[in-house]
């Protein structure tokens, strides 16, 4: 199976239920491949503590124009949906920070004035964090797209047990590229105000994928009602609630995986990976009832 962590927004724990996930699931003997899709600011490293045995340049093509060649006749220009080559007067500008790399101003050039030329955007390291197959992506600095890289980092991933996606925070393209193509995607969120109001916008964000999904409330007290009411009001079933506990913070501090020190962290992630298997055995994923939203 394929498991995105997603959430909202920053700083719910998505990456230390991602992380104690993984291992977790490694202590029952699934083979488990986890991804670091935050490419822009991995951090699964620091708990996992990986050994690294490769790493990767990557890299996408962006067009450089001849302009003696160019006839300046502006089809380059009017098939780029993102403004990433312009025709003004008799000169072509390229501005690569917004080029997608799809390579259609190439195919139109009546002229082939129009060649590619890869540009370095980052690299790929995989290794092992004891039985985990671990890869991460880090976007090179000043880079604008990470889509690229997630996508060509998702492909790594291979056809182990388990793989677990972490994904970046928010709604935005990068998590909707990882996401896209999970079996089912875990949101974490807080129960407070800005949590909810952004667990609201994930969850419309994965009904407008038609992905699957399930809820677990880091942080969980008594304070957690409303967030409560809302899943069961979508019909989204909550797989795990996790204790306010100072412990977790302290772990997390010493960059240490939570369920070796606190057994209630470690119990809920026994829960999740019980629903894990229950699914795998053909049971039916999990509906959203999402028609108020």
């Amino acid at each position: 199976m394929r498991i995105a962590i997603a959430s909202g927004k920053g700083g719910t724990g998505k990456t230390i239920v991602s992380t104690n996930l993984a291992l977790a699931a490694a202590q029952r003997s699934l083979r488990v491949t986890y991804l670091d899709c935050d490419v822009e600011e991995p951090n699964g490293h620091l708990f996992l503590k990986p050994f690294i045995t490769s790493s990767r340049t990557i890299g996408q093509f962006h067009p450089e124009v001849d302009q003696e060649m160019c006839t300046h006749c502006g089809l380059c220009g009017e098939f780029c949906q993102y403004s990433a080559i312009v025709c003004i007067g008799e000169k072509v500008l390229v501005y690569p920070e917004l080029c997608h790399a799809c390579g259609g101003c190439a195919l139109v050039c009546p002229a082939d004035a129009i060649t590619e030329t890869m540009h370095k955007t980052g690299k790929i390291e995989s290794g092992m964090a004891g039985a985990i197959r671990f890869i991460q992506g880090r976007l090179h600095v000043g880079q604008a797209l990470s889509t690229p890289l997630i996508r060509q980092l998702k492909a790594q991933a291979g056809h182990n047990d388990l793989v677990i996606l972490d994904c970046p925070p928010g709604t935005s393209c990068p998590v909707m590229e990882s996401v896209r193509g999970a079996d089912l995607v875990l949101l974490v969120t807080e129960p407070t105000p800005f949590g909810l109001n952004d667990l609201r916008l994930a969850v419309e964000m994965l009904a407008s994928l038609n992905l699957p999904l399930a809820v677990v409330i880091n942080r969980a007290g008594t304070s957690d009602q409303k967030t409560q009411a809302f899943c069961h009001h979508q019909g989204i079933p909550i797989w795990a609630q996790i204790p306010d506990d100072r412990r977790v913070a302290q772990a997390y501090s010493r960059g240490e995986l939570a369920r070796d020190s606190v057994p209630e962290f470690r119990a809920a992630m026994e829960q999740i990976l019980d629903h894990l298997s229950h699914l795998g055995q053909n049971d039916p994923l999990p509906e959203r009832a999402l028609a108020h939203l």
